[in-house]
């Protein structure tokens, strides 16, 4: 598929997230562990054989550009790449993207070098698999200017989404933007007898599109106001051009808030989780790191994933994450939780360890309880504490030491939380 480059939106500021993308932009969070959210649309292109690859971003692009750096590195005979495209200034355009047309227009000096003839535009926020070459298929087959993979989804969820309704042949008729429960008839499309029983009945773009290299061209250099695929582009080209569906059916979760990013990890612990990261004909690539195996001395350990050089010791551990190089201690119960890890070993002296910033000692200590949160990597839970929001505040926290987002307590990276701390 050497006619084809892969563009990567990075997104926003990514204020949703917050307080995860306060030190980092969104595709370079973590998840499940071991990896970020930007493996899952970089290796997603490279199981569909597209290793040319620009991943623009704006925001705290520093971590982002460091894990790309040390995980994608391409031989030389193959001429693949993954590149960070950041917004600059330039003789046409001193300002930050304004959207996410915007962005690929103003990168278009970068991508026209690369020789091709169609552009894939994905986000770097989502988990999904998908083969590309398959959607790819389907845009030449119904000879399309341009295609949107498209997941159906119920009325209760619409108005989270671009909706567009097609005909028969997967044509594109009409986009709405986020319409109201009140406001969907007449908005249905044709789906199948699966989705149709789930009422699953209202096609949402999933922000994937694969666009002619010439069509993209016009359309971007059209109107110059134009900022956003979903809101100014796709509902113009669809009044002049072929645009088609590609209909999709599998799991795909939209990474844009705390709570999808919680229930995303927590459904991976699952004995059978929708998201299956031990598909050995789509793996899922990310930095390789010379660590040891995790040690679990003692514990008791229900449906969780445990990531490499992690020490678990006489915890009792049910329905979390635990990340790369975590330490938890003696006697702590830790339920229906997301543990990041931490850059450095628990038992690392400052003086000699090359990770700066964080607290001496990250991980969790003695007989503490935690419950419904996101620990944030190099954090240190001191011995004693409880983490639960029993309270069941929706929104709080004290902007230091954690926050309460959709019920949940996030702990930010490299805080210190004190011996018997009550969250």
């Amino acid at each position: 598929m050497n006619e084809i480059i892969a563009v990567i939106l990075g997104g926003g500021a990514g204020s949703r997230l917050h307080p995860l993308t306060y030190r980092r932009s969104k595709p370079a969070v973590p998840l499940a562990g071991r990896f970020r959210l930007i493996d899952i649309p970089i290796s997603n292109c490279i199981n569909s054989d597209i290793n040319r690859i620009f991943v623009l971003t704006q925001f705290n692009s520093a971590s982002l550009h460091s894990h790309i750096q040390n995980a994608y590195r391409f031989d030389r005979f193959d001429r693949g790449f993954v590149t960070i495209q950041a917004a600059e200034q330039t003789p046409a355009s001193s300002s930050w993207f304004q959207g996410t047309a915007d962005a690929v227009r103003r990168i278009q000096m970068h991508t026209r070098v690369s020789r091709h003839s169609h552009v894939l535009i994905l986000s770097g926020d989502q988990l999904y698999t998908m083969n590309y070459q398959e959607m790819f298929k389907h845009h030449v087959d119904l000879k399309a200017d341009i295609t949107i993979a498209t997941i159906p989804v119920h009325a209760n969820d619409a108005s989270g989404f671009g909706i567009l309704k097609t005909d028969d042949t997967h044509t594109i008729t009409e986009f709405y933007e986020k319409p109201q429960p009140y406001d969907l008839a007449g908005k249905e499309s044709p789906v199948d007898d699966e989705m149709r029983a789930q009422q699953r009945i209202y096609l949402a773009s999933m922000g994937i599109y694969i666009f002619n290299k010439d069509v993209l061209r016009d359309l971007l250099a059209e109107d110059k106001s134009w900022h956003d695929f979903g809101k100014e582009v796709i509902p113009a080209a669809i009044e002049k051009k072929k645009v088609v569906s590609f209909p999709f059916t599998g799991y795909w979760s939209d990474i844009g808030t705390i709570r999808s990013f919680y229930d995303a990890n927590i459904m991976l612990t699952t004995p059978k989780p929708e998201f299956n990261v031990y598909d050995p004909n789509a793996p899922l690539y990310t930095e390789v790191r010379t660590l040891p195996h995790a040690k679990i001395t003692n514990a008791v350990i229900r449906n969780s994933i445990i990531a490499e050089a992690s020490v678990v010791v006489d915890s009792d551990i049910s329905d979390s994450v635990i990340g790369i190089r975590s330490f938890i201690g003696r006697g702590t119960t830790i339920r229906r939780s997301v543990i990041m890890g931490a850059d450095y070993f628990h038992w690392h002296d400052s003086s000699e360890r090359e990770h700066l910033e964080g607290p001496d000692r990250p991980g969790i200590g003695e007989e503490s309880f935690i419950e419904g949160a996101i620990v944030d990597k190099n954090v240190s839970i001191g011995n004693r504490c409880v983490i639960a929001n029993k309270a069941g505040i929706q929104e709080g926290g004290d902007d230091k030491t954690f926050y309460i987002r959709d019920g949940i307590v996030v702990i930010p990276k490299n805080v210190r939380i004190e011996d018997g701390t009550v969250i």
